[in-house]
């Protein structure tokens, strides 16, 4: 460290879950309660998993290493801390003040990071020499490289002027963050969503968007050499436009529907195989058996309690749509793209066919990292492949899936879930990676 005046304590364990007792104590109105106070102490390698520390205060705190997994640490002060290589997996960081703190190396797997504030800081004091000394950590304040945020939740923060190059935001959700004049050199993010987010004047040199989300990204004056952009989704249309226009679709989609609910009688079914269908934004609710949209865009299409019912979506992009509830049964996902799409409560088991004959949903070798498909109907699906990692299936009804293959790494399921299917147990089939 350079400059004067502060002195840094060092923590052993037992003072620092002493000290998260007590701020617990404090947020349960209980007794006995103090907010917890670590600002300027050396808290390298110790342990606050899992604790609530929303409101505590950090602030120019030295934590290498230091173990803050599943913590909540919402609203938190956390100015200038030095974090390298600290452990923030899952942990909850809502409008946390992170400037000026150093990132560097941390793993913020699937963090909350809603509005936090990671601009640009640093700490002054008073030098007899100097006027204002600038405490400074071995690197560089507001210094985010090389860390990890893998599916971290990073929507309206704010990271101007951060140091981030060879960063990693793979399936990071970025909408509106702010991160004008950042050095994104070499920096990841594959199938990262920055909806609305604003890179203006930052450097993407050597940076892979690919397969992200670039709606309404600006990224006027922003260095690009070597930027890898292939199959991400920008405001252009990816294919023909269904109808004339957005009227003109949902005239067709009301067709479908009468089709539907007098079975062939009236109306027309409608076909969307690659077919661009933003521009709807809601279909909630709608009845949309057996539709036919292979290879469609509905990225963050409302489609909760929609009747699906054998439809034929194939290759289709429903990132963050809304699902919840939706009768998907007997329904074609297969290499589907349903990272972040919210799944709660929905209906993927099979169709019943004459003669007690089943139509399973198929999922194979869909993707469907970080979404929510908690008390889920998964009953016989065919997810042969599929990723499901850091997804929430808490509480889904997987009796009979097939899983071979799957990819279930940090996905929230029942404890024995894993074991049952590895040993082939009744309820379950293949093996899950």
């Amino acid at each position: 460290m350079m400059g004067k005046g502060i002195t840094y304590e060092r923590l052993s364990q037992e003072a620092v879950t002493l000290a998260c007792d007590r701020h617990e104590r404090l947020l349960a109105g209980e007794m006995g309660g103090a907010r917890a106070n670590f600002a300027y102490k050396v808290l390298q390698g110790l342990d606050l998993s899992g604790r609530n520390l929303t409101d505590a205060d950090f602030s120019g705190a030295i934590m290498h290493a230091a173990n803050f997994s599943q913590a909540n640490l919402s609203s938190t002060n956390l100015f200038a801390a030095d974090m390298r290589r600290a452990n923030l997996s899952g942990a909850i960081l809502r409008r946390a003040d992170m400037r000026g703190a150093v990132l560097r190396g941390a793993n913020l797997t699937g963090a909350d990071l809603y509005q936090a504030d990671m601009r640009e800081g640093a700490i002054a004091q008073v030098d007899r020499e100097k006027g204002l000394a600038v405490i400074r950590h071995e690197q560089r304040p507001g210094e985010v490289a090389e860390a990890n945020f893998s599916g971290a939740n990073l929507s309206n923060s704010k990271m101007t002027g951060a140091i981030a190059q060879r960063a990693d935001f793979s399936d990071a959700v970025l909408i509106g963050a702010r991160m004008q004049r950042a050095n994104l050199r070499g920096a990841r993010f594959p199938g990262a969503n920055l909806e609305g987010a604003d890179l203006s004047g930052s450097d993407l040199s050597g940076a892979d968007l690919s397969n992200s989300v670039l709606i309404g990204v600006n990224m006027t004056m922003c260095q690009k050499q070597g930027m890898n952009t292939e199959g991400a989704l920008t405001d252009a249309p990816t294919g023909p436009a269904p109808g004339a226009d957005v009227e003109e679709t949902a005239q067709l989609l009301k067709e479908h529907a009468l089709w539907c609910e007098t079975e062939g009688k009236q109306g027309k079914p409608s076909i969307f195989n690659g077919c661009d269908l933003r521009g709807l934004k809601s279909l909630a609710r709608r009845n949309l058996t057996a539709l036919q949209a292979k290879d469609a865009v509905l990225y963050g299409i409302d489609l909760e309690g929609a009747a699906l019912q054998g439809a034929k979506l194939a290759g289709s992009d429903l990132r963050m749509a809304c699902l919840r509830g939706a009768d998907l049964r007997g329904a074609d996902l297969t290499n589907a793209r349903l990272n972040n799409a919210d799944l709660r409560e929905a209906q993927l088991g099979p169709l019943l066919l004459p003669n007690d004959r089943i139509h399973p949903a198929s999922l194979e070798r869909a993707v469907l990292r970080y979404a929510d498909l908690s008390r889920a109907d998964l009953r016989h699906i065919n997810a042969v492949q599929a990723d499901f990692s850091h997804a929430n299936m808490h509480g889904a009804n997987l009796t009979q899936s097939n899983l071979t293959e799957a990819c279930l790494e940090d996905a929230l399921m029942p404890a024995d879930f894993r074991a049952r299917a590895r040993n082939g147990a009744a309820g379950t089939r293949g093996s899950v990676a």
